[in-house]
């Protein structure tokens, strides 16, 4: 059985807060269907990175266009599509550092003071072991940890959430070798089990509800004693990305190429 539960009475979060001693109170007061409370081994505790980057102090400023602009600049590493707004602006899908391709590199000028916005934490999957050590060292408990984000979707309307960043959860759920109901060998499957780890969290969190951390329980066959590699393995490299450059900008490089 898989049972989600958002986490209630969290305070807010502020640049430099200790993020496990201010869930870890929290998580100690969750009660269950069954009667039990707390957080167990194998249960799975799903943070969005907004609280995680905001402990981490990564508010800048962005008063004006401007220096918002200037914010998803710091944070792009390459331009994968681009197409202008009506009400002059640019919406940007980019590249960051992490490895993520998102609009507008993941700065987020929601739920922050006005005039500033947040970016992405640094190193999600380095944030995702942290917070993993200080819930094991205040609760005696050492959860998988998820840390997610919302992206929109090729070909797909909305928005979901997906992991950005993980410790002792298998991200890629690889089913290749294992026969069908007719037999029939698996060659392709890879499930992206941390990602869906992140969408079930998020039916529960809610985006504007103020419960931006939630526990999953009954996937205790994904929580690993190890770390792991994190969620930059969900990131495909560029030698298999078959959609690396939008059509536009395609097309503008075969018609440079044409000319050279």
């Amino acid at each position: 059985m898989l049972l989600a539960q958002a986490v209630e009475g969290l305070p807010p979060v502020t640049g430099g807060d200790d993020l496990a001693a201010v869930v870890a109170p929290a998580l100690r007061e969750l009660v269950w269907p069954d009667g039990s409370t707390g957080v167990a081994e194998g249960d799975v505790v799903v943070v969005a990175s907004k609280v995680v980057a905001k402990a981490e102090r990564r508010l800048v400023a962005a008063r004006t266009r401007e220096e918002l602009e200037a914010a998803i600049a710091s944070q792009t590493v390459r331009v994968v599509a681009e197409r202008p707004r009506p009400d002059g602006s640019t919406l940007r899908i980019v590249q960051t550092p992490q490895g993520l391709v998102m609009a507008a590199a993941g700065v987020d000028s929601s739920d922050v003071p006005l005039g500033t916005a947040l970016l992405l934490p640094e190193d999600p999957d380095e944030s995702a072991r942290r917070l993993r050590r200080g819930l094991d060292a205040r609760l005696g408990v050492r959860p998988g940890v998820v840390v997610t984000d919302t992206v929109g979707r090729p070909w797909r309307e909305g928005v979901a959430d997906i992991a950005i960043g993980a410790a002792g959860v298998v991200v890629l759920q690889d089913h290749r070798g294992r026969r069908d109901g007719y037999g029939r060998e698996l060659r392709m499957t890879t499930i992206a089990a941390a990602d869906e780890i992140a969408a079930a969290a998020e039916l529960v969190k809610g985006k504007a509800d103020g419960r931006p951390v939630a526990v999953v329980r009954g996937l205790a066959h994904l929580v690993t004693t190890e770390d792991g590699d994190g969620a930059r393995v969900l990131a495909r490299s560029a030698a298999e990305d078959l959609f690396r450059e939008g059509s536009a900008e395609a097309y503008a490089r075969g018609r440079a190429d044409a000319r050279a």
